[in-house]
């Protein structure tokens, strides 16, 4: 049976401490009135952060693009994460991290705050994974085009 939802391999499932999972997030937040801030080696100190985020926390990012107003993930993570508490853990971080290292990001931004405080998610299934991270990695050249 080649459909078989328990053939590992096929279907990328992950295994718990007596659970067997696949849970695929896309997730895109945007900076405080869209400001272009995550530019001029922001954007790649922003994928370093995110990076290490996923490994204290134990996640896994699949797709990463910053854009200079808004960032797009797509994560692999344990069931037992709230996707609301991640996404805190992830703008709170980056926000602090960077407004201790570009204290002249809050000249730019009104009130002290990096973030939008709404953000989007999205589940993301085995059918249209490949969609989403081809979606991601385009954002960079779409931008080039506008």
């Amino acid at each position: 049976m080649d459909n078989n939802i328990f053939n590992i391999k096929e279907n990328s499932l992950s295994y718990g401490r007596g659970y067997v999972y696949s849970l695929q997030y896309h997730l895109v937040w945007c900076t405080k009135y869209r400001k272009k801030v995550l530019a001029n080696g922001i954007d790649v100190e922003c994928k370093e952060m995110l990076q290490g985020l996923a490994e204290e926390y134990h996640f896994q990012i699949l797709a990463m693009e910053i854009m200079p107003d808004h960032i797009h993930l797509l994560v692999d993570c344990r069931p037992q994460f709230f996707i609301s508490d991640m996404i805190k853990i992830m703008k709170g971080n980056i926000a602090r991290q960077l407004f201790l290292s570009h204290p002249e990001l809050k000249q730019q931004l009104w009130g002290g705050h990096l973030w939008n405080p709404s953000y989007c998610v999205v589940t993301v299934s085995e059918r249209s994974k490949e969609q989403v991270l081809s979606y991601i990695e385009g954002q960079k050249e779409k931008e080039k085009r506008k």
